[in-house]
């Protein structure tokens, strides 16, 4: 199981983007040469990442983008499913009721999910500010 590179773009735009203070908004410039991105490519994530309510974007040359909500409610879920959805990530091949292997991997699959909800963007970005102090 793999997550796309745009969820691993994503992920770090918005631990960037918490470690901003205030109403601080960021140009998509600068968040691509933060990734050795494209920022037209990066702007694509930024449309996906605005589209679920993470972020907001702010047009024009003074323009940019900031978290939309409390940076102490955003999940790692929560980027995730912004970029990949929320579909399940196994699917029996084998339509029968009651399969014990689907039954298996849904299980494993929730408990992922239940992990990265409790895993926050914010706490992330607090041990990040702290290792650039160190």
């Amino acid at each position: 199981m793999k997550y796309s590179n745009a969820t691993n773009y994503a992920l770090h735009t918005m631990v960037y983007l918490t470690t901003q203070q205030g109403e601080k908004l960021v140009g998509v410039q600068e968040l691509a040469d933060m990734q050795k991105l494209s920022p037209t490519y990066l702007s694509k994530i930024l449309t996906k990442l605005a589209k679920a309510g993470l972020i907001e974007s702010t047009p024009g040359a003074k323009g940019g983008y900031k978290i939309s909500r409390t940076k102490q409610e955003i999940s790692f879920l929560d980027v995730i499913h912004g970029i990949e959805g929320e579909t399940s990530l196994f699917d029996c091949t084998i339509h029968h009721e009651g399969c014990l292997i689907e039954n298996v991997m849904r299980e494993a699959e929730e408990n992922m999910k239940s992990e990265l909800q409790s895993k926050l963007l914010v706490d992330i970005a607090k041990e990040a500010e702290m290792n650039q102090k160190n």
